[in-house]
């Protein structure tokens, strides 16, 4: 098998979409020598911020001299990102390996119960995080919790990053509905720790975490510290420790500084600070391991700032209304004097009209393109919901995002958003990531959560 053939073989799997449930990854995890039970987990979930958090903690504990593996999703543009070991890329070797090994034990799988490609390559995680001697894994669930493949292991914390709308074809209609879904990674007297702040989703977690005998910690927000950074007036966030409930304050807490932009990041990095907090007793970490670790964390595509050619651009994912009015709010903070050309992708199953009335007003200009999936939005439906949000800005719809970047390449200030795919389109086109044409595994087609 080549690495060619490995890939495609993993995109095959898109056909039996995403079936909701545990029973297929419990199996296909047994038949390999269940690899996961030889690991230590921190399982991440949440609306947003779950990457930023992982990014965080998988940094932090690397600089204690652990060997830390990292599952994440989706993929910018290359597979591999999916599953790193000290923020090493699986290598096309091991994919190839794993992926053939793979093939073998899935041909006792019938047709109607054939596992997803999350569910195989979740599995295949954990088997080279075994294979490689991982200390610790940080894991971010795919989808929701309770019934995420990610969701087999009995990790040392449980993390739910916040409650937020988005997939509620899948997750529920109201924020306590999407809070139980998350809670579903909860497990008895293993401590949770949330940055949670809706008081009905929170209510959902701590009913679930008493039920479980789980012990809750609540992470507060930090504050900030000014540093110059790549804004007219940047700042960056600092993190602070938290304690069990009640929420705590600013007063008295030790300040870090962190490499990630955004206000919102004061709230992922309180969260990481205290899960680490939280686990103390068994992974011992000291200050100055933190202040390392959020200092050099890395997470491409989220509020990303790129010094390019005289031009400034800024490319988020933000991919939900939660995730606009984050970049919106940035933008105000980091660049008050300016507003961005904006380019605009989003997928037709998110909220784009809701994305469009936040974003579209910060923008000077508008250029709406598709985002290079199968479930992009038509940018001309998004037209509307842009010119009444800013009647003054011109709108301009692209055939594709190469046309988007040319007709932008003059513009000293550029901002993209709108999807992940449509941000790891632009980092294959400007150079800032070697081409890998492997965006569409990150295409799925869902069925319902069983």
């Amino acid at each position: 098998m080549t690495y060619s053939q490995a890939i495609q073989f993993l995109y095959d799997l898109q056909l039996f979409g995403a079936k909701f449930g545990l029973e297929n990854t419990f199996r296909l995890a047994g038949l390999i020598g269940n690899p996961q039970n030889k690991l230590r987990f921190i399982h991440v979930a949440g609306t947003n911020g779950k990457g930023s958090t992982c990014a965080m903690l998988e940094s932090i504990y690397r600089q204690t001299g652990l060997r830390v593996g990292l599952f994440t999703s989706p993929h910018l543009v290359s597979f591999a990102e999916r599953i790193q070991v000290n923020r090493q890329l699986i290598s096309e070797t091991d994919v190839t390996r794993l992926v053939a090994e793979m093939q073998e034990v899935l041909k006792s799988f019938s047709q109607e119960m054939h596992p997803t490609f999350f569910e195989v390559i979740t599995v295949m995680a954990f088997k080279y995080f075994a294979e490689q001697n991982c200390d610790l894994v940080i894991l971010e669930t795919g989808l929701g919790g309770r019934l995420d493949a990610t969701n087999i292991v009995t990790p040392l914390a449980s993390v739910i990053t916040n409650v937020q709308f988005d997939h509620q074809q899948w997750l529920g209609n109201t924020l306590p509905e999407i809070a139980s879904e998350k809670a579903g990674i909860i497990k008895p007297n293993i401590p949770v720790i949330t940055g949670t702040d809706d008081p009905p989703a929170l209510e959902i977690i701590r009913q679930v975490a008493q039920g479980k005998n789980a012990p809750l910690t609540l992470a507060g927000r930090a504050r900030l510290l000014p540093s110059q950074g790549a804004g007219e007036s940047m700042t960056k966030p600092v993190a602070t420790t938290a304690r069990r409930e009640p929420r705590p304050t600013d007063e008295g807490q030790d300040q870090y500084e962190i490499s990630l932009l955004g206000e919102h990041q004061k709230v992922n990095a309180a969260v990481a600070l205290s899960t680490i907090n939280v686990l103390q007793s068994q992974i011992p970490v000291s200050k100055t391991a933190i202040a390392e670790g959020l200092k050099h964390v890395q997470w491409a595509g989220r509020l990303q700032v790129v010094n390019k050619n005289k031009q400034i651009l800024v490319l988020d994912g933000a991919h939900n209304p939660a995730g606009a009015q984050t970049l919106a709010d940035a933008l105000k903070m980091y660049f008050p004097t300016r507003k961005p050309a904006l380019i605009l992708g989003s997928m037709r199953d998110k909220d784009w009209p809701a994305m469009c009335r936040i974003l579209a007003p910060v923008a000077e200009k508008i250029f709406l393109s598709p985002t290079g999936s199968l479930r992009t939005a038509d940018p001309h439906l998004l037209v509307d919901n842009c010119r009444q949000a800013n009647p003054g800005a011109p709108i301009h719809v692209c055939e594709n995002l190469s046309q988007a970047l040319q007709r932008t390449a003059a513009e000293p200030f550029v901002t993209l958003a709108g999807s992940l795919y449509i941000v790891g389109e632009a980092m294959e086109l400007l150079h800032l990531s070697p081409l890998a044409a492997e965006r569409s595994l990150n295409e799925w087609m869902g069925k319902n959560k069983g």
